[in-house]
């Protein structure tokens, strides 16, 4: 019996919740890991797993064990990538879980280079604005916006992403022109609800280094980013859009940008967007994890480099982001 198999096997069915989640994440069959598992048990003799057709659980010897054995396949795998410091040498399973519009928008242009540079490496992405759970869903690194921070995670601010306020000229022709957000209660606003919660994003902004929320009549309700920008492009009111999304449509005179920032200037503008790379724990940043990760900030620094950018220390997330350094 390959007897580290077998643990690895107990392992993810003991995370994933079911034989058929852990086949899954195994990429093996359901009956494979039955098997594995049975074997496993005779090999300790003991019962590991209490099964029924219809739930599962540790036996009281099974939770001792898994307390024992569950870094083992982190350890085995951070051991064996550490043998060799040559990109071409990181290999394997890589699965990436973004933010819905961040990932179609920057994250994907950007993995086809992260793949030329790791030939070797699977990547498996996924894009979401609902909750992710790096062991129930498989997931090594995770890109998220601060209100998907949970107590626990370990994150990495990566960037600093600026919000702007736009319409379409037809709009500001039809309705006027807000001077300040003070103004954003008579126009129509496009709001965004949040999957996670259902609550709308507060439209929150910046004057004097002060953050403040403003309050928005929100006639247009949408949970996707793009579908808001197509109906501000059409006319249906103010959106507050993510630079990565309303760029184009400035550049190409579709959207027609308002409060806009100046670094000598204390006009309000829109606070940033803080996009955070996040891990389990501090034992899940496996050198593949690590690669990807200073990737990304190699990416995009020079584009929204938390330093180069206006941003609010204000409202910080419940727990303190991994430093800066390389991890």
């Amino acid at each position: 019996m390959n007897l580290l198999g077998a643990i690895e096997s107990f392992i993810k069915v003991v995370e994933t919740g079911s034989i058929v989640g852990a086949a899954k994440s195994l990429g093996v069959s359901a009956a494979a890991v039955s098997q594995t598992l049975s074997r496993l048990e005779a090999h300790l003799d003991t019962r590991l797993l209490q099964r029924t057709t219809r739930s599962m659980a540790l036996t009281e010897s099974g939770a001792v064990y898994y307390e024992q054995v569950k870094r083992i396949a982190i350890d085995l795998e951070s051991a064996q990538s550490s043998i060799s410091s040559a990109k071409t040498q990181l290999q394997g399973r890589l699965a990436i879980a973004s933010t819905a519009a961040f990932g179609r928008h920057v994250l994907a242009p950007l993995i086809a280079g992260f793949a030329v540079r790791y030939p070797r490496l699977i990547l498996e992405f996924s894009t979401t604005d609902r909750k992710i759970n790096h062991i129930q869903d498989g997931i090594d690194l995770s890109l998220r916006i601060k209100p998907q921070l949970e107590e626990g995670i370990v994150a990495r601010k990566i960037a600093s992403v600026p919000f702007i306020v736009c319409a379409s000229a037809d709009y500001l022709k039809r309705a006027g022109r807000p001077s300040s957000p003070d103004d954003l209660q008579q126009h129509a606003c496009l709001a965004f609800r949040y999957p996670l919660d259902g609550r709308f994003l507060r439209w929150s902004f910046i004057k004097d280094g002060h953050q403040y929320d403003a309050a928005i009549n929100a006639t247009t309700i949408s949970n996707d980013v793009d579908a808001l920008a197509q109906m501000a492009i059409n006319g249906a009111g103010i959106a507050r859009l993510a630079e990565f999304v309303a760029a184009p449509y400035i550049e190409s005179g579709h959207l027609v940008p308002l409060f806009e920032h100046n670094s000598t200037s204390s006009y309000p503008y829109a606070e940033p967007l803080d996009i955070y790379a996040c891990v389990q724990e501090r034992a899940a940043l496996t050198p593949k994890v690590k690669a990807l990760m200073d990737y990304l900030v190699e990416q995009l620094e020079n584009r929204w480099s938390p330093e180069n950018l206006y941003s609010a220390e204000t409202n910080r997330s419940p727990f303190e982001p991994c430093d800066s350094a390389k991890l």
